[in-house]
């Protein structure tokens, strides 16, 4: 399939919340890519379920959700009433990994999980045949506008080939600092969905940046 674009609405106004979401419906966005932190799986906290209703009310394109918490397992039905169309959850904050999968997938969700920087793609061995994604995280979890970490790029490359000896059919994304500058790369070592905050929304026409990271 051709790249994915995912733009994060973390970094959008949220004084005109419902401006940019419109934004991305007409933009050549694929996905809103939604990240909620709880202040203790990472030192941050962003919003909850009355924005996340809010989000829906305007999208028309899919909520990729992704979960910086402890214990998602016990939000899973509720991010599902909430329009969640993907859920990822950080394979450090889950205790029992395979069974948090099973529970998004019977919500008729995709599942997806997110590695830190410092986790080896080998932890996902056991579940990579399971899940619909593995979301590279190229920044530390939590706050948005970081430099990207350019061990990403072996990173992908480890992930192919795990996915390829598995058999499985997940998906990789990369999430944190991706702009133009990197995205070329990405999708040319194997990224399918990329994830960007800053690069869009701070820049001068967000549409037109859109186009241009789809379109690489």
């Amino acid at each position: 399939m051709s790249h994915l674009i995912a733009p994060s609405i973390l970094a959008g106004n949220f004084a005109y919340l419902q401006k940019d979401v419109e934004m991305l419906n007409k933009s050549e966005a694929d996905w809103i890519h939604v990240d909620i932190m709880d202040g203790l799986f990472v030192p941050n906290i962003s919003f909850g379920f009355p924005v996340m209703d809010a989000i829906k009310k305007y999208a028309s394109i899919p909520l990729s959700v992704h979960l910086m918490i402890i214990k998602p397992e016990r939000f899973i039905s509720r991010f599902k009433k909430s329009g969640a169309d993907h859920l990822i959850v950080h394979y450090e904050a889950c205790t029992h990994l395979h069974s948090t999968i099973q529970k998004i997938k019977s919500e008729g969700m995709q599942a997806g999980v997110a590695l830190n920087p410092h986790t080896t793609v080998n932890h996902l061995d056991d579940v990579i045949t399971d899940i619909d994604q593995v979301l590279i995280m190229s920044v530390n979890p939590g706050f948005g506008g970081q430099n990207f970490i350019k061990n990403t790029y072996r990173k992908i490359e480890q992930t192919w080939n795990l996915i390829d000896k598995r058999g499985s059919s997940a998906v990789i994304g990369i999430d944190g600092g991706v702009d133009l500058t990197n995205a070329s790369k990405l999708v040319e070592l194997g990224a399918d969905i990329l994830v960007a905050g800053s690069a869009i929304f701070k820049s001068d026409n967000p549409n037109k940046t859109i186009s241009t990271l789809k379109n690489i």
